[in-house]
């Protein structure tokens, strides 16, 4: 049953765009919060990669932070839209945003959906200004409710790829970006500076 929705998952959260909507409450922002301290350069300009109906884009306001939601399926654009989020459609492996052109990214439980996460994280490195940071909440599969996440979607039809804490840091890691483990446990959060 793996990779039955194709590539990115992008028709099964189609389908699902008004349930998800209505039903997930915002993401929660203390670890993504705390990942911001690590910037050297403000943080004015914000995209939200994989940021469906603007569930992490609408946490960030609470903190008085404005944030671009950018993702690849219209249906759950229009949701973030209609809550005020300015949005962006594009895919996460080729974004359509300029290099360096903002000051942070974040994608928030998302990474795992896009078909070539190393792709998009290079992406990510591509359009962060030096100095911004790259915030990525993802989930630990070794953890006991990351084992059963990762049965459960691959279950639906899901191709996900999830990376342990460790695993994820090292990928982040480059010539251009150092990262550090923020917040660990069943949702974890990694930031990647840019140099």
């Amino acid at each position: 049953m793996s990779g039955r929705y194709g590539p990115g998952d992008v028709r099964f959260f189609d389908r699902i765009a008004r349930i998800y909507a209505t039903v997930m409450p915002s993401a929660p922002t203390d670890s993504i919060r705390d990942a911001f301290v690590v910037a050297n350069r403000p943080i004015e300009c914000v995209l939200d990669v994989g940021g469906g109906t603007g569930r992490a884009a609408t946490g960030l306001r609470t903190l008085g932070i404005d944030t671009v939601v950018m993702d690849i399926s219209m249906h759950m654009l229009t949701y973030a839209a209609s809550d005020g989020h300015p949005v962006v459609a594009g895919d996460g492996r080729h974004l359509p945003i300029a290099t360096n052109a903002v000051d942070a990214a974040v994608i928030v439980d998302a990474l795992h959906h896009i078909p070539t996460p190393e792709r998009a994280l290079t992406e990510l490195t591509r359009v962060v200004a030096p100095g911004g940071i790259i915030i990525i909440q993802e989930f630990d599969p070794t953890s006991t409710l990351g084992q059963a996440l990762v049965w459960a979607e691959h279950r639906i039809g899901f191709s996900s790829t999830f990376w342990t804490p460790a695993e994820l840091c090292d990928e982040l890691n480059s010539p251009d970006t150092e990262s550090y483990l923020v917040d660990e446990g069943f949702e974890y959060v990694i930031v990647g500076r840019m140099k």
